[in-house]
């Protein structure tokens, strides 16, 4: 059984989603402050979290929880405001829902989360070194220079989905399909958000190339064609 933690401050608020969410088949229980957030993060599946906390700012329990883990996380908001989520996603969000799009939609974006979470590691795929960048997704880690980066779940995917076939240019359509299971109409901020953060990450833009008009491809930054290794071959934690 999936455990969702639900981050919630409203106590009727709170209830109304565990008692959906137990009925979409997942196991859940709540706390109401993001001190009790940061604790109890490392036992659940996926941290379901509202951004309107009294004691601690969500964005704040959001880096907390993505710095010390790669739980899945998504942020739930209260406004319908484009600058919001793109806030929660630079914060290490994995979604960003509206409260008022309803349980059945945020119940499908949780799917969709923990599938494109588990799914590499399910599928047994192969690591692929762009050396210096390794990436495994069977522990779905990345290591530059056998120093590991801290990438949220998306921005992994994102990575992966580009890396896998480096020579290809990936449109922004495949990606939201790929990465987001979306088609969404703010594809392009949602996208360009992730790649900005991955770019900064790996401490370069060379190693993801924009083609204009059509989306990205996979860059080469280090200098040197792509391999496929097993997952035995990759840099151990130094």
């Amino acid at each position: 059984m999936t455990n969702v933690l639900v981050v919630e401050g409203d106590a009727c608020a709170a209830e109304a989603m565990e008692h959906d969410l137990r009925r979409q088949g997942y196991t859940t229980r709540s706390v109401d402050t993001g001190a009790r957030a940061l604790h109890a993060a490392r036992d659940a599946d996926l941290v379901l979290l509202s951004l309107e906390l009294d004691d601690i700012d969500g964005l704040e329990v959001c880096r907390s929880v993505r710095s010390g883990a790669d739980t899945p996380l998504i942020a739930v908001t209260d406004r319908d405001d484009g600058l919001e989520r793109v806030l929660a996603l630079r914060a290490g969000a994995d979604d960003c829902v509206v409260r008022t799009w309803g349980f059945r939609e945020i119940g499908a974006r949780i799917d969709a989360v923990l599938r494109r979470s588990r799914g590499a590691a399910a599928a047994g795929a192969r690591a692929i070194s762009l050396r210096p960048l390794h990436i495994d997704p069977l522990r779905r880690e990345v290591r530059l220079h056998d120093r590991l980066v801290p990438v949220t779940s998306k921005e992994f995917d994102l990575l992966h989905a580009l890396a896998v076939n480096p020579e290809t240019v990936v449109s922004r359509t495949e990606l939201m399909a790929t990465v987001w299971d979306s088609n969404w109409a703010c594809t392009s901020r949602t996208i360009d958000t992730h790649v900005s953060s991955l770019r900064a990450k790996l401490g370069s833009g060379r190693w993801i190339t924009t083609v204009r008009g059509v989306g990205y491809r996979m860059g080469y930054a280090g200098g040197r064609a792509p391999e496929l290794l097993g997952a035995s071959e990759m840099p151990e934690a130094s």
